[in-house]
């Protein structure tokens, strides 16, 4: 009974902490998965493009950070990325360690993992656009930015929500990794929370539960986006798909 005490959220209880670090670790891949957006469209785009340049740099992106692994990733980000701040505050006549911080790091990095995915995600769904579309877009005059405004974009967003769900939930479990920066998310809450009460499989538990109420929400809001977005396609384009 007095461990579960530990959990309330008096001044003296850990309940309070523990879900602000399940909101911290939400920002975190909320963040994150905005990052990967932009990347994994660019990459996308590239791939697509039929230029042996871009396509080569965007199977490099996506080969290396998807072979890589996450915690390494953090790592050379967060290290990295403070040694470089460090070095420009250097040359601009700071004296010290300057380090990145944690959440720019873990966001960034997470979020170019997340990219990695998002790109093979947005190109399969491009891919999936039905050809006729396309040219009946150009047959009747269609330059291309209106094209992509009107076709291509709400074609891809539709068939990439599935995948773009997968993804997060990745991003979700990879912002667990973070914990290694020193940044308060959920992992690192509940490490914290252990080792000062000495109650490990309490508040193990407790995090455990948290990351599959995330989840779970996350599976119905994504679901739900899916079948709105199915019910607004036209009868036709349900067809072809």
């Amino acid at each position: 009974m007095a461990s579960l005490e530990l959990l309330g959220f008096g001044s003296t209880g850990w309940g309070a902490l523990l879900i602000a670090a399940a909101l911290m670790t939400l920002a975190v891949t909320a963040t994150a998965l905005a990052i990967g957006a932009v990347l994994g469209a660019t990459v996308a785009a590239a791939k697509l493009s039929g230029n042996l340049v871009l396509v080569t740099l965007g199977n490099v992106y996506t080969t290396v950070f998807r072979g890589v692994p996450e915690l390494l990733i953090i790592y050379l980000i967060y290290f990295g990325g403070s040694s470089a701040v460090t070095s420009i505050g250097q040359a601009m006549g700071y004296e010290g360690f300057l380090g990145l911080p944690s959440f720019i790091a873990g966001a960034l990095a997470v979020g170019i993992i997340s990219g990695s995915y998002q790109a093979e995600v947005f190109r399969g769904a491009f891919l999936a656009i039905s050809k006729g579309e396309l040219e009946a877009a150009s047959a009747i005059g269609m330059h291309r930015g209106l094209r992509f405004r009107r076709i291509i974009m709400p074609q891809v967003l539709r068939l990439a929500i599935p995948g773009l769900g997968n993804v997060w939930q990745l991003s979700l479990k990879d912002s667990a990794l973070v914990s290694v920066t020193g940044l308060a998310e959920l992992m690192r809450t509940s490490q914290v929370a252990a080792g000062s009460t000495r109650q490990y499989f309490l508040f193990f538990i407790a995090g455990g539960c948290l990351y599959l109420i995330l989840t779970s929400l996350s599976d119905r809001i994504f679901n739900g986006a899916e079948r709105r977005a199915n019910r607004s396609m036209p009868a036709s384009a349900m067809g072809q798909a």
